[in-house]
């Protein structure tokens, strides 16, 4: 049987707590919440999220690139873990441009489901496939190929003003400098195949293309490891919610009339 709270002494407590910090890198008032509730949960946790970092292949600075991605995804905007991470980042040598090309990766990931979503409606309405798209642009989604995995077909047939706008937004929208086509690839991966967001169709599709820039498998299970424990975020709101609720007094009970 696991030990209780009121079984651990206040040194392994602290010693609980340290390897936390040195796994993580941060401390918060969830966390202190858990630790007095619940402290093999801050212990295995601390083992659990700090592994992938700690063992796999990727870089501190793609480690962390991947960690900004994650948390400020709009699938996600954990603001402090984001401003854990990018803080972390830049203390690792990643640079402006690099946080910008991953923000930039972030917007357009929204554009992926669009792609899919107008594929099952031309299906349904019965678009012509053979419906003819500007030379022009065909010749743009050629080039772009699958490093987004995007599917303009259908929105080029049905809006091609729409699939104009988007292949200017991924040519124009990033900054000058910034990730390899394989460290954006990379960040891709981790943002489709995340549970918060996750895109079977896109992550076989950007894992394909990873594959074919030379990335490592190892690299690419770290990427997709390393989006799993944003779920506690999740722990963390109800850490937090029970100290608000267990510190708050319980109203008088009404007289009955």
């Amino acid at each position: 049987m696991s030990a209780q709270p009121h079984d651990i002494t206040d040194p392994e407590l602290a010693r609980i707590k340290a390897t936390f910090i040195a796994e993580r890198g941060y401390w918060r008032p969830w966390t202190e919440t858990m630790l007095q509730a619940c402290p093999g949960f801050v212990e295995q946790y601390a083992h659990y999220a700090g592994y992938p970092a700690r063992t796999g292949p990727l870089s501190p600075r793609m480690v962390e690139l991947i960690y900004v991605a994650l948390d400020s995804s709009s699938s996600h905007l954990f603001e402090s873990g984001l401003q854990t991470h990018m803080k972390k980042a830049l203390e690792v040598g990643v640079t402006q441009s690099d946080i910008f090309d991953v923000l930039h990766l972030v917007a357009v990931q929204g554009a992926v489901s669009v792609g899919q979503a107008a594929d099952i409606l031309a299906e349904l309405v019965g678009t012509n496939e053979a419906a003819p798209i500007d030379d022009a642009l065909q010749a743009r989604i050629d080039s772009l190929g699958p490093t987004h995995a995007l599917s303009l077909a259908a929105v080029a047939r049905m809006d091609p003003g729409y699939a104009e706008a988007l292949l200017d937004f991924i040519d124009k929208g990033r900054p000058g400098t910034g990730l390899s086509p394989a460290e954006r690839s990379l960040v891709q991966v981790a943002l489709h195949a995340c549970f918060t967001a996750f895109n079977p169709d896109a992550t076989k599709q950007m894992l394909s293309v990873a594959l074919s820039q030379g990335v490592a498998p190892a690299e690419l299970l770290q990427a997709i490891q390393l989006g799993s424990h944003l779920a506690v975020h999740g722990t963390a709101l109800g850490a937090n919610v029970f100290a608000s609720v267990h510190r708050s007094p319980t109203p008088a009970s009404s007289p009955r009339s």
